[in-house]
């Protein structure tokens, strides 16, 4: 058997994750964590804090499109077959409302929108705690063989 006809596809590979536990170190950078996923679905939790301020002393904008475009790129992930991988090609943010470490905990829901051959298409949104918009995206993402 070849190992692409072996290897798990998308979505085994995050549920796999998420049965470790294990998370990226850029989740452990901005302290977010993937914390469910189902077919073209993910979410994640995030903790905004001072250590993600900008200079004008709220959460700066990275945070939020960093969040989004994990949301919308693993929600992309879980409908991958076997041998196939994927980049953001690009990724528009929308910016509702700001966030300081007062906001609390957040979480951002993404949603594959359309899963082509070549090209997929996501979005995500992030609420905080009591269900308010903070930003929404939109993404484009390339599909490729590994």
């Amino acid at each position: 058997m070849s190992e692409t006809i072996d290897a798990p596809n998308g979505l085994r590979q995050v549920l796999d994750l998420l049965d470790r536990d294990e998370q990226p170190p850029m989740g452990r950078l901005m302290d977010v964590r993937l914390i469910e996923a189902s077919e073209g679905r993910a979410v994640f939790e995030g903790l905004p804090g001072e250590q993600h301020y900008n200079p004008m002393g709220g959460v700066h904008g990275g945070y939020a499109a960093g969040l989004l475009d994990s949301a919308c790129g693993i929600a992309v992930h879980t409908m991958l077959q076997p041998g196939q991988g994927y980049t953001t090609i690009e990724l528009k943010v929308s910016y509702i409302r700001g966030m300081t470490a007062g906001t609390g905990p957040v979480r951002a829901e993404g949603r594959v929108i359309n899963m082509g051959r070549r090209v997929a298409f996501s979005e995500a949104e992030i609420r905080d705690g009591e269900g308010r918009l903070i930003a929404t995206a939109s993404s484009t993402l390339l599909v490729f063989a590994a």
